[in-house]
């Protein structure tokens, strides 16, 4: 009831039952006393407010009194009874007591228009016509009531959230994204592609901005419109920026999109010991939505540079309410935005393949620890049973986005498959039971299965790629987080995930506590009804998704000759110095340098997301250089006064990208707007620098934890690499990632180098230090600035792959 009263926007407050005794079991604050005093004093014709309705107690119906109509006009207080009551009528003839369903344009009278006019005429007093154009203007009137704008037929409930407003948004006291000037971003774009581009092609870059920079120009144009658009939108580049990097995006969510988190390797004794730890994991997670569900999580705050800054924490309350739905050309992130949405209360549970729902509140009290536990082995031994095993549905998750989108819409013919579906998409989490992997249990191997479950002899069908969260539990002690990355940035997950980690350290397991809910209804498995068209998918699926295992090329590794503690004692950005050292390896092994994509947070601002640290700098070049030409006659003191200039370069443009005043976005958001206007796309983006320029072979982020844990992905393009890095006080660790079927790429190789490159910067330092008998020089500004690079911006791993070279998307990463 509450899901189905939801799609109109409304939410349950109180309950009430023309027999007492149904409710007399919730608190005094969640029903309403009227009824039973009424009927206690035999009421003849007892009623009460219900849903803007009458709802006469004894005959137990819901109804409106007809009243007369002073103008053609329906108010909006009688056209919200008109689609509420029918509304209503026609779901709980559908709907049992225990499943929610969502009644489509076909079989609900209230969601269309003309049928509902002709209602409205049936049903008021004065039967004068009622236009469709002015229903069209009272149902607009309502719009902060309810959306008009429901799913086509056969869509599920959740398709409908994105559209729901929101009535308190997390950031809304935060200042907006600013739009920067465009002289600077043309400037400052000219000096980012440069050393990137032979002459003649920077030549013909330079020709392409100066037209469009021109007095009066497509530029001038362009820059006006966003600047109306940025006072009329939350965050101007918001949409832009979501569907560029994401939900355009055509490639399948695995190793392309999809970034994991590795928990500490568990050492289970006994299969139960799995059990418990994914029983007390849920726990954690119920505790935590707790806070985001009551807004008492705690806000984040800026620090080092503009430190004390407010951030924006909307990408929080996407964690557990949001879901990536496929579509043909471009997805949709189904987002639950309104207070007035009843929150989930089941997740879903992958065992074998096998999807199940574990309602986690039952009877309106969450489940503890122990019953948990149970719910969960009623699971395992439902999954093992051979007789009931359906078809590997998830597989499917794992495929591209278009080819899932045609087969989630072959799902949806048959009604079983739609309630499935609705389930999934509509739960909190996942929490996937992983058989053993069989492989070793190095950081490397633990990685691979995280990032995609190690095939479909293995558990790579134990997924569903959509949901944000999948929280993946090995019974070979191989534990970790999926996370569909749409709806929220990396320092979000970390934040999540080191708040679960300590919390199962810090609060010892809960399984002897009483107070269990009594006959613990069993867990549901979630049916299919599959043809051969679907069992054909499945098969596609199951062949890419092995290839695509085949393909990747990861290597963790620890680097131990020191830490970011080091680095602070030469005065310098740990983050800087590692995004110069990445620069390094890449040119001693490829001899050039490549446009690099290090996210930088934007959350300072109103529904901010992230920008593009260009770390590529022509003051990193002119180091990297400087270290590999064995012939050069370049001194040690030079050559660290190349690195002082590289890092210093790489803060300031870090700095740029914070506050909003970097040129990816602003780039991104021209060229949208152009297209919007059905202008024709201006040569500056046509033009192969831009296309260069946005070919993110090296695909770098910082992501640092306070527990011990890591982040990695894949790469975004065929012949690039994905560099994940977590600073620690006395080691750096490093996820590369790339592909065994480019050669041009060696995940292994790329990391000896980096090694041998972190040594010589270390060696550098150290020589200079001692050279000049002094502590290391540098401002203390420059150190401050290198502490907001670590503590906001490096955070946040953008993935965003690219299937096809020929065609740039200005915001990679």
């Amino acid at each position: 009831m509450r899901q189905c009263l939801a799609s109109g926007g409304f939410e349950i407050c109180l309950w009430a039952n023309n027999f007492p005794s149904v409710v007399s079991h919730l608190p005094s604050a969640a029903r309403t006393e009227s009824t039973e005093l009424g009927l206690a004093e035999n009421c003849t014709d007892p009623q009460e407010q219900a849903l803007g309705l009458q709802w006469h107690c004894l005959t137990d119906q819901l109804c409106y009194k007809p009243k007369s109509m002073e103008s053609k006009i329906p108010t909006m207080r009688h056209g919200y009874k008109v689609f509420i009551g029918t509304r209503v009528s026609k779901i709980q003839d559908l709907t049992s007591l225990l499943t929610s369903r969502y009644v489509d344009t076909a079989n609900n009278p209230a969601d269309n228009l003309k049928t509902l006019a002709e209602l409205a005429a049936q049903n008021w007093e004065q039967k004068s016509e009622v236009t469709e154009r002015e229903l069209k203007e009272v149902l607009a009137a309502m719009e902060p009531c309810y959306r008009r704008d429901l799913p086509s037929s056969g869509s599920s409930l959740s398709s409908t959230h994105q559209k729901l407003p929101t009535l308190v948004a997390a950031g809304s006291d935060l200042p907006k994204l600013p739009v920067p000037a465009l002289g600077e971003t043309l400037d400052l774009y000219l000096r980012c592609v440069k050393h990137l581009l032979s002459e003649e092609q920077f030549l013909r870059t330079q020709r392409a901005v100066t037209v469009f920079a021109a007095p009066g120009g497509v530029g001038e144009q362009l820059q006006k419109k966003l600047l109306e658009r940025r006072e009329h939108k939350a965050n101007w580049v918001y949409d832009y920026w979501l569907n560029d990097m994401y939900l355009n995006n055509r490639l399948s969510l695995p190793v392309n999109s999809s970034p994991v988190m590795v928990f500490p390797q568990q050492n289970f004794r006994a299969p139960i010991d799995s059990l418990r730890f994914a029983a007390h994991l849920i726990s954690g997670v119920l505790e935590y939505k707790a806070q985001l569900d009551t807004r008492t999580l705690p806000k984040d705050y800026a620090r080092g540079q503009l430190a004390g800054t407010p951030l924006c924490m909307e990408q929080y309350y996407r964690l557990f309410t949001s879901y990536r739905l496929p579509g043909p050309q471009r997805d949709t992130l189904v987002a639950q935005e309104s207070s007035v949405m009843p929150e989930p209360e089941h997740i879903i549970v992958a065992c074998k393949n096998q999807f199940f729902v574990l309602d986690v509140v039952i009877n309106f009290r969450r489940l503890n620890e122990r019953d948990l536990l149970t719910q969960l082995e009623k699971i395992v031994k439902m999954a093992a049973s051979e007789e009931e095993r359906l078809p590997p549905i998830g597989l499917l998750t794992s495929d591209g986005r278009t080819e899932w989108a045609e087969s989630r819409r072959v799902l949806m013919k048959e009604s079983t498959n739609r309630d499935s579906l609705d389930m999934i998409e509509r739960c909190m989490c996942l929490v996937c039971l992983d058989d053993s992997s069989g492989a070793d249990l190095s950081d490397t191997s633990r990685a691979t299965t995280m990032l995609h479950g190690g095939g479909v002899g293995k558990n790579g069908g134990n997924r569903w790629y959509d949901k944000p969260m999948q929280f993946v539990v090995g019974s070979d002690g191989c534990c970790g987080v999926v996370c569909e990355h749409s709806p929220f940035e990396g320092i979000v997950l970390v934040q999540c995930t080191e708040y679960l980690l300590k919390y199962m350290i810090g609060s010892p397991s809960k399984l002897v506590r009483a107070a269990s809910v009594s006959e613990l209804p069993a867990p549901r498995r979630l049916r299919w009804k599959c043809t051969p068209e679907i069992h054909k998918h499945l098969s596609s699926s199951a062949d890419k998704l092995n290839k695509l295992v085949r393909n990747l090329d990861m290597n963790v590794h620890k680097f131990h000759d020191y830490g970011k503690e080091f680095i602070k004692k030469q005065k310098m950005s740990p983050d800087a110095f590692i995004q110069v050292a990445l620069q390094l390896a890449y040119y001693k092994c490829h001899g050039r340098p490549v446009s690099t994509y290090e996210s930088a947070s934007i959350r300072r601002f109103r529904e901010g997301r992230v920008d593009n640290i260009r770390s590529a700098t022509p003051e990193a070049l002119d180091f990297v250089r400087a270290m590999t030409d064995l012939k050069s006659s370049t001194s040690d003191t030079e050559k660290m006064d190349k690195l002082r200039g590289a890092i210093n370069a790489q803060t300031k443009y870090t700095i740029l990208a914070i506050t909003g005043m970097a040129i990816d976005n602003h780039l991104l958001g021209l060229r949208e707007i152009a297209q919007e206007l059905k202008m024709e796309k201006p040569e500056l983006f046509k033009d192969e620098a831009y296309l260069i320029s946005n070919q993110f072979i090296l695909s770098t982020s910082q992501v640092p934890t306070s527990v011990e844990m890591f982040c990695c992905y894949g790469p975004v393009l065929p012949d690039g690499y994905g560099a994940c890095y977590n600073p620690q006080s006395h080691h750096l660790l490093f996820c590369v990632s790339s592909f065994r079927n480019s050669a041009r790429t060696c995940s292994a190789g790329f990391v000896r180098v980096l090694e041998q490159g972190l040594r010589e910067m270390r060696d550098l330092c150290q020589k200079t230090q001692a050279h000049t008998g002094s502590e290391p020089n540098g401002k203390s500004k420059e150190r401050a600035l290198g502490v907001e690079v670590r503590a906001q911006n490096a955070a946040t791993p953008q993935i965003k792959p690219k299937e096809n070279p020929t065609e740039p998307r200005s915001n990679n990463v």
